[in-house]
């Protein structure tokens, strides 16, 4: 359709021309002269006709032009049909497992200017497939010549699968290749977490997010994996107290953020900022892992943290991870009856092995070894799934010792810290 079109504006200009001719003979009017001399020939003639003149003398020669080169664009039409049928063909093999056969067709796909990054990108998963390492380095050399930020990607991905976050952000931080297109950023990320540089891999978040490069639910875990390792990461309280504070809200909430917080606060001994994370991501979600965390925690404040736990017992009185918590609390206070009876009935909640070796250390420490082998045994059964061994019933002795034990219960029958 494209030639006929030519043809017919081509006409359309004839006839216009003619017709202004014709207009022009039949008037008497001062039009300006023209006057030509060319080898021995004179040309006269108006301004009007010497324009359309130059006009008609333009399109034949551009007319004469197509009509010369048409056969070169037909092979050049030809050659780039080819190549994408090559690359779709290559494409298809490739998807198919057809490595050898993929990147073959891609190979002389690549020749086309116009598809040839995309063929050579394929070609280098093709020969990856295969196993050919001087085929895949082959490939990202000559797609290089094609498209600096391409290879880049590739090579980056190529280094982040090998173990390479090194070379994979030597690649992508190049100057040629900025700036970075979305999948770039996100292999930047990956690459300076892999690296033990989360908190700046964190600061790329905003642009991964702004770009749309990950769909909501990667983005989402990619945020909560950045900002505990971040915390994790922190050298000092500082670095940590800063790197909690630029975290959202909704994120300083999350059990796995507030976790790697509270562990790595109470590393760098700041107990208050780990038990207050806690107790505030408690207050706003409960959530079991968290409980048992503020059991485990290496700090003090024994009684402010059994204090927080028998309050929160009267919500989740059932609580398997917050009654194992309050044993190992009382416990550690060096109340061993209370510790017991909680740990006894985190046991009947479902608490499995962390109760069973709570109770192994508390009868180790009692000096019954006997009892606390027998504990240890049913935490390891519990751990498999297996069903444990009840704890033979205690004699009459420790009867008496622990009715004389006089505490003080609340409305749960949960005993209190005496005053």
């Amino acid at each position: 359709m494209k030639p006929f079109r030519t043809v017919v504006l081509l006409l359309l200009l004839l006839l216009a021309g003619v017709l202004a001719s014709q207009w022009m003979a039949g008037t008497e009017r001062d039009l300006g002269e023209v006057f030509i001399r060319f080898a021995g020939y004179d040309v006269h003639t108006n301004v009007p006709r010497a324009l359309l003149a130059l006009l008609l003398l333009g399109g034949v020669a551009w007319l004469l032009w197509h009509l010369l080169t048409l056969p070169f664009r037909a092979w050049g039409r030809h050659r780039r049909k080819q190549a994408r049928a090559r690359l779709i063909d290559g494409l298809d093999a490739l998807h198919a497992g057809h490595w050898q056969k993929s990147e073959k067709l891609l190979e002389r796909a690549a020749d086309d200017d116009e598809v040839g990054a995309i063929a050579r990108t394929a070609a280098v998963r093709a020969a990856q497939a295969r196993g050919d390492d001087a085929a895949v380095q082959c490939h990202l050399l000559a797609l290089r010549e094609r498209s600096v930020q391409a290879h880049a990607i590739t090579a980056a991905q190529i280094a982040l699968d090998a173990g390479r976050p090194h070379d994979a952000l030597a690649v992508l931080d190049a100057t040629d290749v900025q700036p970075l297109p979305p999948r770039g950023l996100a292999l930047r990320a990956e690459a300076l977490a892999s690296t033990a540089r989360a908190g700046e891999a964190y600061g790329l978040l905003g642009a991964l997010k702004q770009q749309q490069a990950l769909a909501p639910v990667a983005f989402d875990a990619l945020e909560v994996r950045l900002a505990t390792q971040s915390l994790h990461e922190a050298s000092d309280p500082n670095v940590l107290a800063e790197r909690w504070e630029a975290l959202t809200k909704p994120l300083r909430l999350q059990p796995l953020v507030v976790t790697a917080y509270a562990e790595r606060a109470a590393a760098l001994r700041w107990e208050d900022a780990a038990t207050r994370s806690i107790e505030q991501a408690l207050e706003a979600r409960w959530d079991e892992d968290l409980v048992a965390l503020y059991g485990r925690l290496p700090v003090g404040k024994l009684d402010s943290r059994r204090a927080s736990a028998q309050h929160w017992l009267h919500a989740h009185p059932a609580s398997p991870a917050l009654l194992v918590t309050l044993g190992r609390l009382a416990r550690q206070q060096g109340q061993w009856t209370a510790a017991q009876e909680f740990l006894h009935r985190a046991v009947a909640q479902g608490a499995g092995a962390d109760a069973w070796e709570e109770l192994a250390i508390g009868f180790n420490e009692a000096g019954d070894t006997a009892a606390a082998q027998q504990c240890h045994a049913n935490a390891v059964k519990a751990a498999r799934g297996e069903m444990p061994v009840k704890l033979p019933v205690r004699d009459m002795r420790q009867e008496i010792h622990d009715a004389a034990v006089v505490e003080e219960r609340d409305a749960h029958g949960v005993p209190r810290l005496k005053d």
